[in-house]
């Protein structure tokens, strides 16, 4: 197992930068190697296997022929999977950053957060109609239910892939369909604050055509009563209509987050 850590300290007394890289390192030990970077000593993985043990861990490191690497593939099925035995009308199998993480690991008032990281669809992957989702950005404190970005999927006329603020207003979305099948790179940047920043830019890796972009100047990206926020990947999906869905297998990997203090 490997432990993937940067940490970059510039000259300046008032500028830091500090960078933690996730990467899959082959098959066996996932779990303890995620737990590593993302939240030492404590479960950093949220998974279905209370229900569904018998398969296994639904996190996986496989080989991928196109990017000539391990990476992390992450498996959801219709059934039985559930949301860890708590909610039954959803499932989940999502990595996180959360409390008992690093400090630099969790983005406070007046910190920029950049996060990096590369994913891949499966050609006809199927959302749902209510959420499909493959990010979000958490608050932890205070008003924390509600994710303050996600990065979702969402199945319609056309499906699409969908950026959503504040679980309400969307702020970009693109055809799904172009997603699936090629690995993609996403650059999500964050200034934290009542009046933030935020930007997201989603590129195909092979080429750099870009397939979704958005950025603004002016966004709530941390609530008054918040204590910070943290970034979650996987797959987190509705059933209440399963028959919209099939058994999943979504990969990740090269997952980046780097913070900076002006």
């Amino acid at each position: 197992m490997k432990l993937y850590f940067a940490l970059l300290a510039t000259g300046f007394p008032f500028i830091c930068h500090s960078q933690v890289v996730l990467k899959a390192d082959g098959p066996g030990n996932t779990y303890e190697l995620i737990n590593s970077v993302l939240s030492p000593g404590n479960e950093a993985v949220e998974n279905p296997e209370c229900i569904h043990g018998a398969f296994g861990r639904h996190i996986a490191e496989v080989w991928d022929d196109d990017l000539k690497e391990n990476v992390f593939e992450f498996y959801s099925h219709v059934s039985p999977d559930n949301d860890r035995c708590e909610k039954l009308d959803r499932q989940r199998v999502e990595i996180k950053t959360y409390e008992p993480s690093p400090d630099n690991l969790k983005g406070t008032l007046g910190e920029t957060v950049t996060y990096n990281w590369k994913f891949k669809l499966p050609k006809g992957f199927q959302p749902s109609t209510n959420f499909t989702h493959l990010h979000q950005i958490k608050a932890v404190g205070g008003s924390q239910d509600l994710p303050l970005f996600t990065l979702t999927a969402r199945k319609g006329k056309i499906n699409q892939l969908i950026v959503i603020h504040n679980n309400v207003t969307t702020l970009a979305s693109a055809n799904l369909s172009d997603f699936e099948g090629v690995w993609v790179e996403i650059t999500e940047k964050i200034k934290i604050g009542a009046n933030g920043t935020y930007s997201i830019s989603i590129k195909k890796v092979n080429n750099g055509k870009e397939l979704l972009a958005f950025s603004t100047d002016n966004i709530m990206t941390i609530r008054p009563d918040n204590d910070f926020i943290r970034p979650k990947w996987g797959i987190y999906r509705s059933l209440k209509k399963a028959e919209d869905l099939r058994d999943e297998a979504v990969r990740f990997n090269n997952f980046s987050i780097k913070e900076s203090q002006n």
